[in-house]
């Protein structure tokens, strides 16, 4: 049996209204009231990062800093959100402290609808302990299966049919058809995509069969060579450009690379390079960003330049989920680009010039959220 948090305040926009809105430009009279949505699994994220090596065999080692997060898909519905898009996250929280920490960090600090979330009793969080060092991280998680919603496919409830949106993002399983996505897409709901490692080594294309729904795929340079049986990740974006619309590959430090199979057009940026502190949720910040411009109707090549400028400020804060950038960080970041390129303007200041139109001339939202050691602390006395 579970339930939902009906009683709870209005969430999303209601509840914690977006200083900058990037969609003004676009939005009329009877648009969807929801700009995306999404469903999948909420962690309780732990990151110990400042590790000087990775864990070895018999030891202890020990961490400089540490933080705790909502995780899973709350990494990319807190990217969402904070990037002013009016986001719906239909999922399962654990009926314990960690659930309720993660329903309340969500919906109250990030104002994101939980409206078609359910917490389920008796069922722990699922948890995620990542360690950071080396510019990579790796990974240990504990959790099982949440048990089907009483209201599966009702046509009302997640993971039936969701609710009208300008967008939903799918993680595509290997194999699995997603039934909603294409009860989503018959709606007008635009389908961004991302896949998970094929752990049987198969890589068959068909098992991508929900491409046939989606507007854009984004999957990394391994997993697009893979699918394509391509050795070069330009080559596998173009072929996927074959089965759907927009194909964006991530090319790691290298940026990422994009083709229009509708058009022909093609794009490239490279990444900015900062020093990480930990990549948690990168992947899922740069789809945010992405999804982000796509909605506002930029061009492809600014659509790539933000997704990686996204990604490139979440790696330099702790956590997945909390470590995503707003507007605030965007706009200090432009701000000291063009100081230090005010004299001659460099690669930089001619790549993301397009930020001029998008961010006011005056911006002071409330500081995000952070990731901390521990939750739960009493009240003072």
């Amino acid at each position: 049996m579970s339930s939902r948090r009906d009683d709870l305040p209005p969430a999303g926009a209601a509840a914690v209204p977006a200083a900058l809105d990037p969609l003004a430009g676009v939005r009329a009279d009877g648009d969807p009231r929801t700009d995306v949505y999404l469903t999948g699994s909420v962690f309780l994220d732990i990151i110990f990062t400042g590790l000087d090596s990775a864990p070895v065999r018999g030891t202890e080692s020990w961490a400089r800093g540490m933080g705790s997060s909502p995780g899973g898909v709350a990494n990319m519905a807190t990217a969402l959100a904070r990037l002013g898009l009016r986001t719906s996250l239909a999922a399962a929280f654990g009926d314990d402290h960690y659930g309720e920490y993660c329903w309340e960090a969500l919906e109250q600090g990030e104002g994101i609808d939980l409206a078609l979330s359910r917490t389920v009793p008796g069922w722990h969080s699922p948890v995620t302990v990542s360690m950071a060092y080396e510019g990579e991280r790796t990974m240990v998680s504990h959790g099982h299966e949440a048990p089907p919603p009483d209201f599966a496919f009702d046509g009302k409830h997640a993971p039936g049919c969701p609710p009208p949106s300008r967008a939903c993002i799918a993680s595509l399983v290997p194999g699995r058809r997603e039934a909603w996505l294409g009860c989503a897409a018959g709606r007008g709901s635009r389908i961004f995509a991302d896949v998970g490692w094929d752990d049987s080594g198969r890589w068959d294309p068909a098992d991508l069969a929900d491409l046939e729904h989606c507007e854009a795929f984004l999957p990394n340079a391994e997993e697009a060579m893979r699918y394509t049986r391509t050795d070069c990740p330009r080559a596998a974006a173009r072929k996927l450009a074959d089965r759907v619309p927009l194909a964006v590959v991530t090319l790691g430090s290298q940026g990422a690379y994009a083709v229009d199979g509708r058009t022909g057009e093609s794009a490239e940026v490279p990444a900015i390079a900062v020093e990480a502190l930990d990549p948690t949720g990168a992947g899922d910040v740069f789809v945010a960003g992405f999804v982000t411009g796509t909605l506002a109707d930029w061009p492809l090549t600014d659509r790539l330049a933000f997704a990686g400028l996204s990604a490139a400020l979440s790696v330099q804060e702790f956590g997945g989920s909390l470590s995503a950038p707003g507007w605030a960080e965007i706009a200090a970041w432009w701000q000291q680009v063009r100081a230090y390129e005010a004299g001659a303007p460099g690669v930089l200041r001619r790549q993301y010039a397009f930020l001029d139109e998008v961010l006011p001339a005056a911006y002071r939202p409330a500081p995000l959220a952070r990731a901390v050691p521990t939750i739960g602390f009493r009240p003072p006395a």
